[in-house]
């Protein structure tokens, strides 16, 4: 495995969170490849996605169903601050992800992280492992704990 994955994998098992990563044979980067390659419903992929706040510059890190859109107002309003898209050099140099492989555990710098409250109530997500065809199963809430997320209406 990859040194990234191989982080998720510690991150995990840090937080007390057992998983099994899964390297797909094809591309997991997007919830609608993610969804294929995993068998499930696309509301249960857990989309990572990273925003920079318009005035702190500090990165935050949003977990939202691939079925659903980030409401940015909400979004601005829970973490207090205006929100824009993240550069994707910085991205890399703050977790360690590249984009389309951003996992929400095992970041080289920790990132404030909110997950949507939806994500809560499927059985089952599937999330990102540090590679862009590499997955893990888990439930809502274990992954909102291992993550340290305030969970939130952001869509």
């Amino acid at each position: 495995m990859s040194k990234s994955v191989n982080r998720v994998k510690a991150a995990a098992e840090a937080a007390g969170l057992s998983v099994e990563i899964l390297r797909m044979p094809d591309s997991t980067r997007t919830a609608a490849e993610a969804t294929a390659a995993c068998g499930c419903d696309v509301t249960q992929i857990v989309k990572s996605l990273i925003f920079k706040g318009g005035e702190t510059g500090a990165l935050k890190l949003l977990l939202v169903s691939g079925a659903n859109q980030v409401d940015l107002e909400k979004a601005a309003a829970l973490v207090g601050e205006p929100l824009e898209r993240a550069d994707l050099k910085e991205v890399r140099k703050i977790t360690g992800f590249a984009i389309g492989g951003v996992s929400p555990l095992g970041h080289l710098t920790p990132v404030e992280t909110w997950m949507d409250e939806s994500l809560l109530s499927f059985e089952t997500v599937w999330a990102a492992a540090g590679a862009p065809n590499a997955v893990f199963e888990t439930t809502g809430d274990a992954l909102k704990n291992a993550a340290g997320a305030t969970v939130a209406a952001l869509s």
